[in-house]
């Protein structure tokens, strides 16, 4: 198969997959990923490319990657078969103008698949860097992109070295160069209507691997732990051929014990799960470039109980309400910190305590966008908080509720939610539902 439609592969992944339903997807083969993935890179090249240089006000852009230093942003732009830049790497981008439009090439000993032609006989002229002089000299552009920030890795990716490099083969056009984190960032955090025809798709393996973890079919209390739980985790990731892009994690807050202050996320890595125990996951996994950062909360049940705990089911409801006064203050142009400002006052307003700590999604697990908040600090951030909010964003919405539990004296209890959603500019949506009820183990409520 040469090509897979984004209806085929949503269609190949897609299940239903809520709390309570722990049902395995099943996923395309690595062959019709890659075949999906490089065309999802081209849409982004042919469309988003051209509209943010446009933005900026910049007629070239040059990103410089050497192999395994690569540019986050050229990273993102390779085929699905390259797992790096190959030797050095140039990239070019020159906009001719809406009609002819941007010119895409690589200065580079071989083409970038089919996605950027080879612009470089390294047998008819050595020096790399004279050819990346000869072909901006023969387009003259009058301002000339490159990658450094103060603020953000993702637009920070032309090294020190190579920058050196392109300063003195450029000689005076080294002037022209000039330094947007918009642009950058524009071209990760923007996702396309190719992206978001699969986004669900791939969203939904973690919403089904998730709750089959947390379930009796995993977590025998008494005897699992929560690195059994991590390990099984990374076993399905590898069986699906996900990219986990993070150590999964399993942690446990617990009413009592010995050592334990209620309520507190203080047990050792390796604690072995008992009943009564509130479970959360932290869940990083992708495919085709795209990637998901899912948090989910279990109970598991005690001899005799049919359900969670009045204050435990009161403290989710109150993450629930955190998240939709977050949503609810999204607005295209508000800054990372005039959101988490407004969206704090509203879900203090609605009588929650809320820590708020979201960033967006999408190429990047933490990817390319504003802060909106970090679990440490709930001020406004210098830098990183000031970026605005644009359209056709993708957002990993990373929260806590912190709630007082009267089934555990009192204890105030951390319930931490995480779930990717959408932003088109005018409204907000999860890309493929939220959790609202904890989940029981076991299921049964048996």
């Amino acid at each position: 198969m040469k090509n897979l439609s984004a209806a085929l592969l949503l269609a190949a992944v897609s299940t239903t997959a809520s709390a309570q339903d722990y049902q395995r997807p099943a996923v395309p083969a690595l062959r019709d990923r890659a075949a999906a993935q490089d065309g999802l890179v081209r849409a982004r090249l042919d469309t988003v490319v051209p509209k943010i240089m446009r933005e900026v006000g910049v007629d070239m852009w040059v990103l410089v990657a050497s192999e395994y230093d690569e540019d986050p942003v050229v990273k993102a732009m390779l085929p699905a078969t390259w797992a790096s830049a190959r030797r050095r790497m140039v990239l070019i981008f020159f906009d001719r103008g809406p009609e002819k439009g941007v010119e895409r090439l690589a200065v580079a000993r071989y083409p970038v698949g089919d996605l950027f032609p080879a612009a470089w006989d390294p047998e008819a002229q050595p020096e790399q860097w004279g050819r990346v002089a000869q072909l901006i000299a023969e387009r003259s552009p009058k301002r000339i992109a490159i990658n450094i920030s103060n603020d953000f890795a993702l637009a920070n990716g032309l090294s020190a070295g190579e920058h050196r490099q392109l300063l003195t083969a450029l000689g005076p056009m080294a002037s022209r160069l000039e330094s947007h984190d918009r642009l950058a960032l524009g071209v990760l955090e923007t996702r396309t209507p190719e992206d978001m025809a699969v986004y669900q798709g791939i969203m939904r393996v973690a919403h089904a691997l998730i709750p089959e973890g947390l379930s009796e079919k995993v977590i025998t209390p008494g005897v699992t732990t929560t690195q059994d739980v991590v390990w099984w985790y990374r076993e399905r990731l590898a069986d699906l051929r996900q990219d986990a892009w993070c150590q999964p994690s399993v942690t446990v807050q617990r009413a009592s014990g010995p050592g334990i202050v209620p309520g507190r996320q203080t047990l050792p890595d390796n604690t072995v799960i008992l009943p009564g125990d509130l479970l959360h996951v932290d869940f990083c996994a992708g495919m085709l470039g795209l990637k998901t950062d899912t948090q989910m909360l279990a109970y598991v049940l005690k001899p005799g109980e049919s359900d969670a705990p009045a204050g435990l089911k009161a403290g989710m409801a109150a993450a629930n309400k955190v998240q939709d006064a977050l949503v609810s203050s999204f607005k295209t142009g508000a800054t990372g910190n005039e959101t988490l400002m407004a969206a704090r006052a509203k879900a203090i307003a609605a009588g929650t305590n809320p820590i708020i700590y979201t960033h967006s999604i999408g190429t990047h697990g933490h990817g390319a966008g504003p802060w909106i908040g970090s679990w440490e600090n709930q001020n406004p951030i210098a830098g990183r908080g000031e970026y605005r909010i644009y359209p056709d964003t993708a957002w990993s919405i990373e929260l806590a509720a912190l709630a007082n539990v009267p089934e555990w004296s009192g204890a105030q209890v951390r319930f931490p939610l995480e779930v990717d959603g959408f932003w088109n500019g005018n409204s907000f949506r999860w890309i493929d539902g939220r959790q609202t009820q904890l989940m029981l183990i076991p299921r049964s409520g048996k």
